[in-house]
């Protein structure tokens, strides 16, 4: 990245990888990658562990509600976090120039309470802070209604005029000579931290109207003079039928998406971006790859299988512990429901039903509402404590059978050690190994 600032020093890649799997899906092959979009620690930990085990690069990417720069839900502006990965490259022995980082939805959507012009003009400052901070990859989305937009959000030209104004902040923060950032555009699916819990499923983006966002992009970037821009436009997000909700997961049909795979085939140096991929059978996810879904993003899957491995430990704590005297318990389960009950604000528009409902909920949604609050200090000391007890008192190996057996078979296998927090995490790495697969992992890069 020749004389840009790098937050991330050179830890942090250009866009070289993606563009090695787009190159290659235009010449008919089945490749593709998955983005890992979170900010949890444990989560990033174990995606540069796998990219140090496979011998790959790694795409990471921070959502505009996550990180931005007054901090977002984590705390962290662009630039903590870039600094933040660096360090999480180097501690797990990951080579330089290894993470591509990313950034997932940026637009006006934290502040869309806002009128349009003081929402776009924090998106555009916020996007400036990504590219700045080194993010490789930007997905620009400025669909979302702002607070004098119409009910039903801005229509396409509007939303294509707001993305390319973005695009321009972009460049305007880009270094001369850089071969980055590269542009994703398109937004056919639900806001970022939102999710489809329709029974009937979501509806799969019509040919013409992915033909017609292309277009209107295009025309957009091209009267704001960013030829060049466009011709780093490397993704479309449309929507393929692919969601989760609750408690439910639609999966990927291939034949209702034909029309969408066909049409991309004809459209040089780009490929679509499937959102909302979790859950999603191993068979689905290479089918979205072979069908030209080269970028598969994944994220509440991630931190809802950290979760089941936090929970499983609680479980293990209590037979181990709990009636050992002088030994307090963690606790954990029940500091995380408290502190989403007594603040609701990022799962009470998200959990119908009575209140035993939205109990089981708070727990155990798809939706991972969870995900949130894994931040808060008292949920982190929990945590710390739920380590240190199994630090301690190892977990024996026949209450890991009873209720981790993936983690047993690994810790029989020697693929991990019986420690606390490789075992929490062992849910995680099992995700993300099923979307390398699927994603036709290239082996080792050198």
């Amino acid at each position: 990245m020749s004389g840009a600032r790098r937050d991330g020093g050179d830890a942090l890649a250009g866009p070289g990888a993606l563009l090695t799997v787009v190159a290659a899906q235009k010449r008919g092959e089945a490749r593709g990658v998955f983005s890992v979009c979170s900010a949890h620690p444990s989560v990033l930990r174990t995606a540069l562990e796998g990219a140090v085990e496979r011998g790959t690069s790694v795409l990471i990417e921070a959502t505009s509600n996550q990180v931005n720069q007054e901090g977002g839900y984590t705390g962290s502006t662009p630039a903590q976090f870039a600094e933040a990965l660096a360090r999480a490259s180097r501690a797990a022995g990951l080579p330089p120039g290894r993470v591509v980082f990313g950034g997932d939805h940026l637009g006006p959507h934290p502040w869309r309470a806002l009128p349009s012009a003081a929402a776009m003009e924090r998106a555009a400052e916020m996007v400036r802070a990504y590219v700045r901070a080194g993010a490789a990859k930007i997905h620009l989305d400025a669909s979302m209604a702002t607070g004098d937009d119409p009910e039903g959000g801005p229509d396409e030209l509007i939303a294509a005029e707001r993305a390319a104004e973005l695009c321009a902040a972009a460049e305007g923060a880009r270094a001369h000579g850089w071969e980055g950032p590269v542009y994703v555009i398109g937004t056919e699916v639900p806001p970022p931290g939102g999710e489809c819990d329709d029974a009937a499923g979501p509806v799969v983006t019509r040919r013409e109207d992915a033909s017609g966002t292309l277009e209107s992009t295009e025309a957009a970037f091209r009267r704001r003079g960013l030829g060049s821009a466009w011709e780093r436009v490397v993704g479309l997000v449309v929507q393929p039928g692919v969601e989760f909700g609750d408690d439910r997961v639609h999966d990927y049909d291939p034949a209702k998406a034909r029309a969408l795979s066909d049409f991309i085939e004809g459209v040089p140096g780009i490929v679509y971006e499937a959102h909302s991929t979790d859950y999603q059978r191993e068979r689905g996810l290479r089918e979205l790859v072979r069908d030209h879904y080269a970028i598969l993003k994944v994220g509440p899957w991630l931190t809802y299988a950290f979760r089941e491995g936090a929970l499983a430990l609680c479980a293990i704590e209590r037979e181990v512990l709990g009636s050992r005297r002088g030994v307090a318990l963690s606790e954990l389960r029940e500091t995380l429901d408290d502190v989403m009950r007594r603040d609701p604000v990022h799962w009470k528009g998200y959990y119908g039903g009575d209140e035993e409902r939205q109990r089981f909920a708070r727990t155990f949604s798809l939706s991972d509402r969870v995900r949130y609050y894994w931040p808060r200090p008292e949920i982190e000391a929990a945590l710390l404590r739920l380590f240190a007890n199994l630090e301690a008192h190892p977990a024996p190996l026949t209450l890991l059978s009873q209720y981790m057996p993936g983690a047993f078979g690994a810790v029989r296998e020697g693929r991990i050690a019986n420690r606390p927090d490789e075992l929490a995490r062992w849910r995680v790495r099992e995700v993300m190994e099923l979307y390398a697969r699927a994603c036709g992992d290239p082996g080792r890069e050198g």
